[in-house]
């Protein structure tokens, strides 16, 4: 399948008849894994990709490291790849269109792109300025655009819920294909949210968010795991790890039943 194929095929998901159900990867492995478990797409997650290389979540993991993370993603799976970009690693709109221009070049077919503290009107030209530059390469490239005033607290109550819809408004108007809202778990807000917003709903996962046949229910189109899967796996390595170090015990790396040889599946 070609890239102009998955990039069709990568909207399509958002409009049902499922929600989907999104996880999101980190390296060549766990995107192996996670499209062998049945995902139909597969996403990166960007604070996963700069732990896994050494540096702190937001704008500072180098590019080039981004983009051979996309690539190498993109091509151990079949399945269309988005990936997170945070703030787009620039706020100067040419800039910008260079770097999603690299993007869709490394193998991807939709982005997250955050206003984290940024103004509406400056995130709503970038997002402007991306889908400029997606258009010029050809590729129907999926902006899932984040809204972060759960996530970074930047408002509370009403306020944060007619600011939240403001933006998605407005973001929509500069080019966007998705909003992604991370932060909320409150099925009432969650539904209101979904019934204010025009484009497809995006929610993250929480400890406390309702199943995804509940927040489709809810009116959301798509729910993503964020860096919930490196959590829980390098959580399980540290633990094993601790048990290694402490006495050499060789159970403490004994291997589960479902896991799969990836020196064969990636020879295939």
């Amino acid at each position: 399948m070609d890239q102009k194929t998955k990039a069709e095929q990568f909207g399509a998901l958002h409009a049902g008849p499922a929600i989907l159900i999104l996880p999101n990867a980190w390296d060549g492995a766990s995107a192996a894994i996670m499209e062998d478990a049945g995902a139909k797409a597969v996403a990166t997650s960007s604070a996963a990709v700069a732990w896994a290389h050494g540096y702190p979540d937001g704008d500072t993991l180098p590019i080039p490291k981004l983009l051979a993370t996309i690539e190498t993603v993109a091509r151990v799976v079949s399945v269309p790849v988005t990936a997170d970009i945070e703030g787009g690693f620039t706020d100067d709109p040419g800039e910008l269109a260079e770097n999603i221009k690299a993007v869709i070049g490394a193998g991807a077919v939709g982005i997250n792109l955050e206003d984290g503290a940024r103004a509406p009107d400056l995130h709503a030209r970038k997002i402007a300025a991306a889908r400029k530059a997606a258009d010029s390469a050809g590729v129907e490239l999926f902006i899932n655009a984040r809204i972060d005033v759960y996530l970074k607290r930047l408002a509370d109550g009403d306020a944060a819920e007619a600011e939240t819809v403001d933006r998605a408004a407005k973001y929509a108007k500069a080019g966007a294909n998705g909003i992604f809202v991370p932060g909320p778990s409150d099925n009432d807000l969650i539904g209101r949210l979904a019934k204010a917003i025009a484009l497809p709903l995006n929610i993250m996962l929480m400890p406390t968010l309702a199943p995804a046949a509940q927040l489709q229910a809810l009116g959301v189109r798509r729910v993503s795991s964020g860096g919930t899967p490196f959590a829980s796996a390098y959580t399980h390595l540290a633990k094993a790890i601790a048990a290694y170090v402490k006495d050499g015990d060789p159970k403490a790396f004994a291997a589960g039943p479902e896991m799969g040889n990836l020196n064969k599946r990636f020879g295939q």
